[in-house]
């Protein structure tokens, strides 16, 4: 991004035209994940150089932002599609969209139901044994080791 200036009291902001170090510096995404994403078709394919470098312009920073902004919300690349293609389309009904981010919070429960559970077994495993036993006497390693011998 750059400033030129027109007069002493008017700044028009330009954007330049960025290579792809540039892109992953202004949106926090590293040169890989940037790559990964148009392999992927979230970001569409880039005009080159006469060097054959990728060039961006500030619809490929908002567009990876976007993208950032769903993966931090642990969006899926199929659902990230879903929304970008909906997203092209800004005067139809936003139902789908609400589709998608019901099914993705049903999702994010389901995790949080199976985490709980596992917190509790981890606990649970972590009350057999104190601190004063030797490791022959561990009760955390004899519940592990019980668990893998199959009952006869």
């Amino acid at each position: 991004m750059q400033f030129k200036i027109y007069s002493y009291y008017r700044v028009k902001l330009k954007f330049m035209i960025m290579k792809i170090g540039e892109l992953a510096s202004v949106t926090g995404c590293s040169i890989q994940t940037i790559r990964y994403y148009e392999k992927a078709n979230l970001l569409p394919s880039t005009q080159r150089s006469e060097g054959n470098f990728r060039l961006y312009d500030k619809a490929a920073v908002d567009l990876l932002l976007f993208i950032k902004h769903c993966r931090s919300l642990d969006l899926s690349l199929p659902e990230i599609r879903q929304l970008l293609a909906l997203n092209s389309s800004p005067g139809a009904q936003c139902e789908e969209v609400n589709q998608i981010m019901d099914a993705h919070i049903q999702q994010v429960e389901d995790r949080i139901a199976e985490l709980t559970q596992l917190r509790a077994q981890l606990k649970a495993l972590r009350r057999s044994c104190s601190s004063e036993r030797t490791i022959a006497q561990c009760g955390i390693l004899q519940n592990l080791t019980a668990s893998q011998n199959p009952k006869q």
